[in-house]
């Protein structure tokens, strides 16, 4: 393994060398890849999602014929039968997985079976939000998708920005995945923050993986802008489940409507007596039959990058030299140009520094006001929908702004602090609900006039920095507005007293 290629505190949890992960992939990662994976040390999950017991159990027993101990079992909750998801569960328990992932709408109860049993949940999530919920159920890691993915897509944002919208909330360990493809990818997820890397539509191309060689070669005749994400395939998922999949005539609309509810189902293939259906969320695999160029083919923006079928050890091999070589290129310090007469840039440096300090203390304030309003969410009542929709508006410009703020502090070089403020726990002792809500909005306040502060000592230099800054200003001022309104307060908050920095939100 590279030497500057770091061994993250999440490869500790899972069992690996390198901060680099195979994902799950329904019907296609099967024992041969993780075991080949895993062989060349990086992590990998079989992809179980609605499997039966008996495939579950021969490939977990095939990976550890293969020697191995550390890889993990992919389940879906939302997008199984129940009657199978406790089935698997018990399964997944009796055979001692060492790791679970889950994906999709986060399943509290699954989340706390698994982790009494001592397995390791990771849990794959889209938004900020699906992040802390999945935190908060008890999932020991995160794994972040960006819009950019291959299969099935919870996200609706660029990968860069939910990355760092989580990064800047979480307190777990946190891989990050959606349109890579190489080692470059894996250096750029690295250095933004995430402890590994997660790929899949590289992984399809591979020997070991049991897509069926059409899929394969698909995608290696593709390019990121042929991807398109659909509705289309959707039998076997729940409503409005998104899909990233090349496009087709089926996504071309040239195969009927797939969302007419009085069409009848059509078969498109087989794989061992089972039928496949037309608009199905089945992917063409090597132990299926029948018309492939129908069947979803899953792939991710980054497969114009995907060039050629190699062994998954090799390519594992090649991601982790070419992510070490690119990652000592982006932290390669900057070059000093101070002299006995020229001390500009120590000047510079400790006007960053300062600059860093009061991003971090806004970071701490808005953190605190994100966690504040997810729980404040839960507990507004179900007759009070206009509440509940302020409490989430609220929320959500508080994760976007961690995420701007924990931008803005790398960019800087400097490192983002993990501290929550103490207006938190302040916050939540206020049973009340629009108590709690007016004393959120009095650190709104507060949070606004530093930021309005900071708006006036700004160096020119950093005007992408004022732009972002402003925005967040704004933001502010007007959720203050609204949340003023609807408690029936006249007075603007933000022109209240200032809070002492303990109490900021």
């Amino acid at each position: 393994m590279p030497a500057s290629l770091p061994r993250t505190d999440l490869c500790a949890l899972l069992g690996c060398r390198l901060p680099i992960m195979a994902a799950g992939m329904g019907g296609v990662a099967r024992s041969q890849l993780v075991a080949a994976v895993t062989q060349a040390g990086a992590f990998g999950f079989l992809g179980m999602v609605r499997e039966p017991l008996q495939l579950i159990e021969r490939e977990v027993a095939a990976v550890r014929t293969a020697g191995h101990t550390r890889f993990g079992v992919n389940l879906i909750p939302a997008g199984t039968d129940p009657a199978l998801l406790a089935s698997q569960i018990d399964l997944c328990i009796g055979l001692q997985v060492p790791v679970v992932g889950l994906f999709w709408e986060v399943n509290t109860a699954v989340v706390e079976r698994l982790r009494a049993a001592g397995i390791v949940v990771v849990h794959q999530v889209g938004t900020a939000q699906a992040a802390l919920a999945a935190q908060h159920a008890g999932a020991h890691a995160l794994m972040v998708q960006g819009v950019e993915a291959g299969g099935h897509v919870h996200a609706t944002q660029p990968l860069a920005e939910v990355l760092a919208e989580v990064l800047a909330l979480a307190e777990v360990p946190v891989a990050a995945g959606g349109g890579l493809a190489d080692g470059r990818d894996v250096a750029r997820v690295l250095a933004a923050g995430a402890q590994a890397g997660v790929l899949g539509t590289a992984f399809i191309a591979t020997p070991e993986s049991f897509a069926h060689d059409v899929h394969k070669q698909a995608l290696l005749a593709a390019q990121g802008s042929d991807t398109v994400l659909t509705e289309d395939f959707h039998i076997n998922w729940p409503p409005h489940s998104p899909v990233r999949v090349l496009q087709s005539a089926v996504t071309r609309g040239e195969r009927g409507n797939p969302h007419d509810p009085n069409a009848p189902r059509t078969v498109i293939g087989e794989e061992e007596g089972r039928p496949i259906y037309l608009f199905s969320t089945d992917s063409p695999l090597r132990s299926m039959s029948g018309d492939f160029a129908a069947m979803a083919l899953y792939a991710g923006c980054g497969v114009g990058r995907v060039q050629a079928i190699v062994p998954a050890a090799e390519l594992v091999a090649t991601l982790a030299r070419e992510a070490a070589a690119h990652l000592r290129l982006l932290q390669e310090p900057a070059p000093e140009y101070s002299s006995p007469v020229c001390y500009a840039p120590e000047f510079q440096r400790q006007r960053d520094e300062a600059l860093a300090a009061q991003l971090n203390e806004l970071l701490e304030a808005e953190r605190a006001g994100a966690r504040v309003t997810l729980e404040t969410a839960r507990a507004v009542p179900a007759d009070q929908p206009a509440l509940q929709a302020l409490v989430q508006a609220i929320q959500r410009d508080e994760v976007h702004w961690c995420g701007m703020l924990l931008r803005a502090l790398r960019r800087l070089g400097a490192q983002p602090g993990t501290r929550t403020g103490d207006f938190y726990g302040k916050a939540m002792a206020v049973a009340d609900l629009r108590e709690r809500l007016a004393f959120l909005n009095r650190g709104q306040g507060w949070v606004a006039r530093r930021v309005r502060e900071l708006l006036q000592g700004l160096d020119p230099e950093h005007e992408d920095l004022r732009a972002d800054l402003q925005a967040m200003l704004d933001g502010h001022v007007a959720q203050l507005a609204k949340v003023n309104a609807a408690l029936g307060i006249e007075r603007r908050a933000d022109t209240a007293p200032a809070a002492p920095a303990s109490q900021n939100s």
